[in-house]
């Protein structure tokens, strides 16, 4: 298992309940990968560099998370396929 950092970015459009649902969403997405959930920090809503989606702002989350890097893979496609997260960053915190 090696230590991650994800961020992901979700459109600012939901409601509470529609953006807890995303984020519950990612962290069973984490765990059925055989994955643990370390730390969740959220950053709430940020306003972009340049538009995005024709979006101005979006929802930032962190999580810090322990996965095997076969399944990193995987996780990306999920998040491809979510169109409600506009961006998201998977680094290795093993360096």
């Amino acid at each position: 298992m090696r230590d991650y950092e994800l961020v992901i970015i979700v459109t600012p459009e939901f409601d509470e309940t529609a953006t807890a649902d995303i984020v519950d969403k990612v962290k069973s997405w984490i765990t059925d990968t055989g994955g643990s959930i370390e730390s969740f920090e959220e950053w709430g809503k940020q306003k972009f560099a340049y538009l995005i989606r024709k979006q101005k702002e979006g929802q930032y989350f962190l999580f810090n998370i322990k996965l095997e890097p076969s399944a990193v893979a995987t996780l990306e496609s999920n998040f491809r396929l979510q169109e409600s997260i506009m961006r998201f960053l998977i680094i290795n915190q093993d360096d």
